[in-house]
């Protein structure tokens, strides 16, 4: 294998490996809302939402989905559309 194929190997490699989504903490918003969003954009049931919630509130982040990066793209602009603090790590 070439010096340039497996250079091209390694990189996609590293982007098909999987990413965090991760959730920061804020003064703003409410549990409920929090709850809400986590259901509907990451497909949380209620339980998990509410332990992603607790879980930023007293560590100050949590991370709230993985998978590759173009999804948590997606998922991370329709949370910061509605106000709330996520990154992809």
């Amino acid at each position: 294998m070439s010096t340039e194929e497996k250079l091209k190997h390694n990189q996609e490699a590293v982007v098909s490996q999987e990413q965090s989504l991760v959730l920061f903490n804020d003064h703003e918003n409410s549990f409920d809302f929090v709850i809400d969003v986590l259901c509907a954009v990451c497909n949380h049931n209620e339980e998990q939402a509410e332990q992603c919630a607790w879980i930023t509130h007293y560590k100050g982040k949590c991370q709230i989905m993985s998978g590759p990066y173009e999804q948590l793209r997606e998922k991370a602009d329709l949370i910061l559309d509605v106000g709330l603090t996520v990154e992809i790590q």
